[in-house]
């Protein structure tokens, strides 16, 4: 049963239809355009580690390290988030993530390259536990599976994006004009400041000082699980993502513009695969759409990387991406439902990000892999093991569909 609501919570506005479209759209875009600024980077790995007189391996390392930082991100921006409310810490972090972005572009070696992707995963890591908490308190409980799936593809979106890019600009300009486009996002908060109010969850559920660190350590066992989660999450994602490009290039031998065709179909998928698992979910549950995404991704694994004919490559690239990120399409609702409602935005967003951090190294590892086995061997090992182990995980876990967000 659904706790009393404060008597100071009876003056908060409920939020209008117009209020929950706006918000959605900003954390959608937020996401979008911060996966843009990540996913610039897997399309280049072979020309700036050229350009820096470094290895793959040690470009693919600037991945790790931009996925390390991200879980101190979220602990910044989701603590000030649920201290203050959402939209500032949006804001601010969205400038933040811009302007790393550009001067990622300016970097004049490979040290300095390194540090500002460090720094980006700070922003990265802010973006997603604050925007997925404001967006998923904002709309209605009965479409929260499929607007979760709507809101996580803007990472399929941000993908596309960072592919047509690639496809646009590089072959004319090189690859630093690819990361001057991340300042683009700083836009985006003159929309937030205008459109998107505060979070109607966060003004009835304002928690005292104290009471964060206290629904952290009374929740602690979930908080470990869905670590857990999220790191297998994020090692299929990961896992099936941002090598893939590289593959493609050294061992299929293709063009830049037939990778980014190929990679704007398979997040053509993605995308797709977002929305139908995440409005399946609204009606099987959230970790029965999973589990079955997840076990379609292993069994499509042969076709996704052994072919050599660019149609079948091209068709396993898209169902692989339909199914990884059909996976992912209910866990922003998944997450902010299992997320105690007075540290939401440190909750959901420290534990995806701490699973980021345990993935930290896919990219680098079928690296590895690849200079000995090949990329194709490298990237089956990993893609099958990891979607086997997140099935399990998933399986294991509990979940609160249509959990009521504005309770205490």
């Amino acid at each position: 049963m659904a706790a009393e609501i404060p008597p100071a919570a009876a003056e908060v506005r409920e939020l209008s239809t117009s209020d929950a479209v706006h918000t959605l759209i900003a954390s959608f875009l937020g996401w979008a355009l911060d996966a843009f600024d990540f996913f610039v980077l897997i399309f280049v790995l072979p020309t700036v580690a050229r350009d820096f007189h470094r290895s793959i391996p040690d470009i693919a390392f600037t991945i790790t390290a931009t996925l390390v930082m991200r879980p101190v991100g979220a602990l910044i921006f989701g603590w000030f988030a649920d201290r203050y409310g959402r939209r500032l810490p949006l804001m601010v972090d969205v400038i933040f993530y811009s302007i790393v972005e550009v001067l990622s572009g300016l970097a004049p070696t490979y040290g300095w390259f390194l540090f500002f992707r460090a720094l980006y995963g700070i922003g990265m890591g802010g973006e997603w536990g604050v925007g997925t908490s404001i967006a998923m308190e904002a709309v209605p409980a009965r479409w929260r599976g499929l607007l979760s799936g709507v809101l996580q593809e803007g990472y399929a979106v941000g993908y596309l994006l960072a592919a047509a890019a690639y496809f646009l600009i590089y072959p004319h300009y090189g690859w630093r004009p690819l990361f001057f486009l991340g300042g683009i996002p700083a836009l985006l908060t003159l929309y937030i400041r205008a459109k998107v109010p505060e979070s109607k969850s966060f003004e009835r559920n304002r928690p005292e000082p104290g009471a964060i660190w206290r629904a952290i350590r009374r929740n602690f066992r979930r908080f470990l699980y869905v670590v857990a989660l999220m790191t297998m999450m994020n090692l299929v994602s990961h896992g099936t993502q941002d090598m893939y490009p590289t593959f493609l290039k050294l061992e299929r031998g293709l063009d830049p513009r037939t990778v980014a065709t190929i990679a704007i179909i398979y997040n053509i998928g993605a995308l797709l695969g977002g929305l139908f698992f995440g409005y399946l979910s609204d009606r099987i549950g959230r970790r029965r759409a999973m589990i079955a995404a997840v076990l379609c991704g292993l069994a499509i694994v042969p076709i996704w990387i052994y072919p050599h004919s660019l149609v079948w490559l091209t068709v396993g690239a898209f169902l692989m991406q339909f199914m990884v990120q059909g996976a992912w399409g209910a866990i922003p609702a998944h997450l902010v439902e299992l997320s105690p409602p007075e540290v939401r935005g440190l909750f959901a967003g420290l534990a995806y990000q701490f699973g980021v951090l345990l993935a930290a190294n896919a990219a680098l590892v079928e690296a590895l892999i690849a200079q000995h086995l090949g990329y194709a061997t490298a990237l089956a090992l990993v893609a099958a093991t990891v979607l086997c182990g997140d099935a399990i995980v998933i399986a294991l876990g509990s979940e609160r569909k249509g959990f009521d967000l504005h309770a205490r």
